[in-house]
């Protein structure tokens, strides 16, 4: 047993029978066996003494492996030391933060990367609402061009001269006056009659025999047509009467503008009696100083019984009230314009 070499013993030490026989020896050092100790009770105090002696040589090497996980060694052990009965846990590395500085980096450039592309989208957004707009700005100005275009167009249109729908809107307006043995023609005018009246314009000289006569009903015929009218109020210096008749007669609408030369006229009234008579021409020539006041000249032909006739414009207005032609001439006709008669009656 002494000759075994204890690995767990450093080899400088002295071996457990050196030991033992200096626990042992005399006080003369010689080394001589104690005469009580026998050889069963060696060997148990040899075994208790190499139990105590493992255990200690156990705590020193854990003492030094302890060291050695946590602080480290600059130089390798010298020689293989044995290992532990029980497992020994390594901490974790702690992750270098150059690792984290390298995971942020491509963090920051595709942040970098969706800021440039919005705002390069927000650029174009910018750049087609610009275009939008210039695009809303020219269909703007197109649709102005547009609306000026259709504005004369509708003008021009208005001013198309068209004899069929000019008679077709004014005739339901115009009657055949019988004032006893005179016939004339006259017109509902305006919107200002009574319910179920109506007021018309006609001349004074149609009227002037019942008028003188002391009477004042005449009669308005158009067809089968009979309505009673009476005689309200005239005026001889301008050729002027007023009817009222006893039943709604729709007005035709009066011109606000002065008669120019050119423009054309369609004249409505009754010739010789003849009802529904329709004559066209043009304004030959305004005359507002004449002595028997303002006067319209026109070329339509006109004949007796169309005296107190409307003239009408192509936009459906009567300018001028017929009231003589010239005698021994063709084309020379002659009116009252209307506007004497609104302000005379105050009936427009």
């Amino acid at each position: 047993m002494s000759s075994t070499h204890d690995p767990y013993r450093p080899l400088d030490e002295p071996s457990a029978e050196h030991r033992r026989s200096d626990f042992f020896s005399p006080g003369d050092g010689q080394h001589s066996p104690d005469p009580l100790w026998d050889t069963g009770q060696q060997r148990v105090f040899e075994s208790q003494w190499d139990t105590a002696e493992r255990r200690m040589l156990d705590l020193q090497w854990r003492a030094g492996q302890r060291r050695v996980q946590h602080v480290g060694h600059p130089r390798p052990a010298s020689r293989e030391a044995p290992q532990p009965a029980y497992p020994v846990v390594t901490l974790p590395e702690r992750p270098p933060a150059r690792r984290g500085r390298l995971l942020v980096l491509p963090l920051v450039l595709v942040l970098v990367l969706v800021a440039g592309l919005l705002a390069w989208r927000l650029h174009r957004m910018d750049g087609a609402n610009a275009h939008l707009a210039e695009v809303l700005a020219t269909e703007q100005e197109r649709a102005a061009a547009l609306d000026n275009r259709t504005e004369r167009l509708e003008k021009e249109l208005a001013g198309v001269f068209d004899p069929e729908s000019i008679s077709s809107a004014v005739l339901p307006s115009v009657f055949r006056v019988r004032a006893g043995d005179f016939t004339g023609t006259a017109f509902s005018v305006g919107d200002k009659a009574a319910k179920g009246k109506a007021n018309l314009l006609t001349n004074f000289h149609v009227v002037e025999g019942v008028w003188e006569s002391g009477n004042r009903k005449v009669s308005l015929e158009r067809g089968k047509t009979r309505v009673s009218a009476t005689i309200v109020r005239v005026d001889r210096d301008e050729d002027l009467a007023l009817l009222r008749a006893d039943r709604e007669i729709k007005g035709l609408r009066t011109a606000a503008a002065t008669v120019k030369p050119g423009q054309q006229i369609v004249v409505v009234g009754a010739p010789l009696g003849l009802e529904d008579t329709v004559t066209t021409g043009v304004v030959s020539a305004y005359r507002p100083d004449d002595s028997g006041g303002p006067t319209i000249q026109f070329d339509a032909p006109i004949n007796p019984g169309n005296s107190g006739g409307p003239v009408v414009n192509a936009a459906d207005e009567v300018v001028g009230l017929a009231t003589a032609k010239a005698r021994d001439a063709e084309g020379i006709g002659l009116a009252v314009p209307v506007k004497t008669a609104c302000a005379k009656f105050e009936v427009c």
